[in-house]
């Protein structure tokens, strides 16, 4: 099978490691990738938003599959693109791609589903979004509808900041604030049949302790010895197949990546947000333990024959990934800072501990950052104990000028806290 993944940062490389180890894959190919990729897959230079650029190049290379990695490209309609050309691809189409193009639009079906979620007010005005946040109270959510690269979202008990925030979007949807902790659950779907994967957590705030900033995610881990073991089944029942379903129903199937945010209230289960894609960091973790080879399942889920499919294979290990971020992330990331130690986590810590590109690019024979965050630095362990000490091992090897990371990924679910 001769596979093309669309996108550059650490869920592509992640996605392009698992599928090189693919006995079923004969050729890998990436477009545009990065520093890292190019370790795995043959790179091309293509505009990811290109719909018909990406159609062309599937089609030149005579790929068997298309993954269409990043939200962007999606919500674009490049998988509408390749899909025309005649080509299997993984990822929904520009339609069904709202709902995580739009938070209002992401509304409305789980009305229609029966989802459970947080009570919502979409507003575009500052006077719709002022009598939103008065009506909720602290603390303030308030989320940018379109797409934001994972930084669209603020939760703030400062009034102010909230007013800001609505402020500097065309549309916002503000509301309630959903106690408890959260959890990524991502589902392969191909728009009928949907098969849950395994969840995990990951670390949206810059700094220890949750503090600071919302980020693009700082790190994550899987499994969640602290969850429900029947959380995976009452999602599916209650989130993942209401929904696909609902799609459906509106005549825009959704097949692809499902991924539901949620948190575990006191009220029970309320999804945060969906999106259309593999999630970063989580993808990191959730893809290190799965046994099942790649390739044919996400083919499946392009072709329509998921149902067909054995039961998927995990690996009853740990996974922790720590997020390498270059300085000043989330601001205005300084980029093109050397990177060294690559070579002694391949040398020292392999095959437990190895370093996903997210942000870098060549400069000759040098690798340098290339965005804010720079490096997923991922660990297996026979517990969340040992992956973590093998995690942050490995980036204690790695130097980046500026750079940041958290030192308490999955530090309270490894000691039962």
């Amino acid at each position: 099978m001769k596979v093309l993944v669309i996108g550059s940062g650490a869920r592509e490389h992640a996605l392009c490691r698992s599928l090189s180890l693919d006995p079923d894959v004969t050729a890998l190919h990436c477009a545009p990738g990065n520093a890292g990729i190019a370790e795995v897959a043959e790179l091309h230079p293509v505009d990811a938003l290109d719909g018909a650029a990406v159609a062309a190049l599937a089609t030149e290379l005579g790929a068997d599959l298309v993954i269409v990695g990043p939200e962007a490209p999606l919500v674009a309609g490049v998988a509408d693109a390749v899909r025309a050309a005649g080509i299997p691809v993984f990822g929904p189409s520009k339609e069904a791609a709202q709902l995580e193009g739009s938070k209002a639009f992401a509304k409305d079906v789980m009305a229609g589903a029966g989802v459970p979620t947080a009570r919502s007010y979409v507003c575009t005005t500052p006077e719709e979004a002022e009598e939103a946040l008065d009506a909720f109270g602290a603390p303030y959510v308030v989320k940018d509808d379109g797409l934001a690269a994972g930084k669209g979202v603020v939760v703030t008990s400062d009034l102010d900041a909230a007013k800001a925030h609505a402020r500097a979007c065309e549309r916002v949807v503000i509301e309630e604030f959903l106690d408890g902790p959260e959890v990524s659950l991502f589902a392969i779907t191909d728009g009928v049949t949907v098969v849950p994967l395994q969840p995990a957590q990951d670390f949206k705030r810059a700094l220890d302790g949750d503090e600071g900033p919302n980020t693009g995610g700082m790190g994550a881990y899987s499994p969640l010895p602290w969850a429900d073991p029947k959380l995976v089944e009452e999602v599916l029942q209650t989130v993942l197949q209401p929904t696909v379903d609902e799609m459906r129903r509106r005549g825009t199937p959704f097949s692809g990546l499902l991924y539901a945010g949620l948190a575990i209230t006191s009220r029970g289960v309320r999804v945060i947000e969906f999106n259309a894609r593999f999630g970063d960091p989580e993808t990191q973790v959730v893809l290190a333990r799965l046994r099942t080879p790649l390739a044919g399942v996400l083919l499946a889920a392009a072709d329509g024959t998921l149902a067909d499919l054995p039961s998927l294979r995990w690996s009853d290990d740990s996974a922790v990934t720590v997020v390498i971020a270059s300085h000043n992330y989330p601001g205005t990331p300084r980029t093109g800072d050397p990177i060294t130690g690559l070579d002694e986590v391949a040398a020292e810590d392999a095959p437990h501990a190895y370093v996903l590109h997210a942000g870098t690019k060549h400069d000759g024979d040098a690798v340098v950052s290339a965005g804010g965050r720079v490096l997923s630095v991922t660990a297996t362990g026979s517990d969340l104990v040992q992956a973590r000490e093998r995690a942050y091992t490995a980036v204690d090897r790695i130097g980046l000028d500026g750079s940041q990371h958290r030192t308490d990924i999955a530090a309270k679910a490894a000691v039962g806290a």
